[in-house]
């Protein structure tokens, strides 16, 4: 399974990015994303899976994406997150798996 992980978009997917992601069964967007268009555009390329970034914050379309996100990629558990410091608050998320 191919999965494509990007960030920081910034509200530019630049088309060296379009490319990099052609062929992905999932994409997963680590937050600064910048706008609902780079959601939508990524969203035709494949299943999206969002956490929004530093910011991302106090943008009103982004009050929906949560700040961290617990997925299965193909039997492999993934917690996703914009900024790594965050993950010692996640602990007891982490360990319920």
């Amino acid at each position: 399974m191919k999965v494509g992980v990007i960030s920081d978009t910034h509200g530019l997917l630049r088309p060296e990015a379009v490319a990099a992601l052609d062929g992905c069964e999932q994409i997963i967007h680590a937050g600064d994303i910048g706008g609902p268009e780079i959601l939508d555009q990524l969203a035709r390329i494949a299943p999206l899976h969002v956490v929004r970034g530093n910011n991302d914050l106090g943008a009103a379309w982004a009050e929906q994406v949560p700040d961290h996100l617990r997925i299965d990629v193909n039997g492999w558990q993934v917690l996703v997150v914009h900024d790594m410091a965050d993950v010692a608050a996640l602990l007891d998320v982490i360990r319920a798996w």
